[in-house]
């Protein structure tokens, strides 16, 4: 019984945490949801499966670095490794919490990252997709 009500207060609190977390996320989306808004019409929101696509999507920009898995792995809740050999923290906001809540960085992180995969800017819908994935996971 002791174990039970244990185990239900455990998952109660991760479940929180991981709201929390993905809540922290909002302001950058909503900041991305109107500029798609001005950007194309008939936007409906963001997709986490979108986001999964786009992701794992190989790209013709760069042979070194084809897509966004090329860094980060096919699994966001796994470290990635930057082609000089640097560890990049897990993309993950259920790995890493903190994850696209301060929106110059990701400002700054989405505008090299697009240019070296994709040749070219995201669009607001890209990002905002891709941040919908990784809350999710």
């Amino acid at each position: 019984m002791i174990q039970r009500i244990f185990l239900t207060v455990l998952l109660a609190v991760l479940g929180s945490a991981l709201a929390i977390a993905a809540g922290a996320q909002k302001p950058i989306l909503d900041g991305y949801a109107s500029q798609a808004k001005a950007e194309m019409s008939g936007f409906s929101g963001f997709s986490a499966e979108r986001g999964k696509v786009f992701f794992l999507a190989k790209h013709d920009a760069s042979a070194e670095t084809p897509s966004c898995a090329t860094c980060h792995t096919a699994d966001p809740t796994k470290s990635g490794q930057t082609r000089a050999g640097k560890e990049i923290s897990p993309m993950a906001v259920s790995k890493t919490p903190d994850r696209f809540t301060d929106s110059e960085k990701v400002e700054k992180w989405f505008q090299r990252n697009c240019q070296s995969v994709l040749g070219r800017a995201c669009t607001a819908q890209e990002k905002g997709d891709f941040i919908t994935f990784m809350a999710s996971i």
